[in-house]
């Protein structure tokens, strides 16, 4: 985790083996600058082994993210995501 941004992570989250969460990135035009966003985890969520979560990120409550996805944009609540950029694999029935 480089958690320099913040790093925010609800009750009942499982994370896989070899995560990253990363809320650093450097501004495009002065490379010197170094830009921080938090990530925020929310309740219910699992991430797979290997994912990559980027500055800026949320992911929704009882998301699942696929393991080795790169994820570049907000994860909506009751998705799986998957791929490199993660994107929509299939929408959840969640009954509480």
């Amino acid at each position: 985790m480089m958690s320099a941004g913040r790093i925010i992570i609800d009750d009942n989250v499982q994370i896989g083996p070899n995560v990253m969460l990363v809320t650093t990135n450097h501004d495009f035009d002065h490379r010197e600058v170094v830009l921080h966003s938090p990530i925020i985890i929310k309740k219910n969520a699992w991430i797979g082994g290997r994912a990559m979560i980027l500055p800026g990120v949320t992911i929704g409550e009882n998301a699942v993210v696929a393991g080795g996805a790169v994820v570049t944009k907000d994860v909506e609540p009751n998705t799986i995501v998957g791929g490199n950029p993660a994107k929509i694999i299939k929408r959840l029935d969640h009954k509480e």
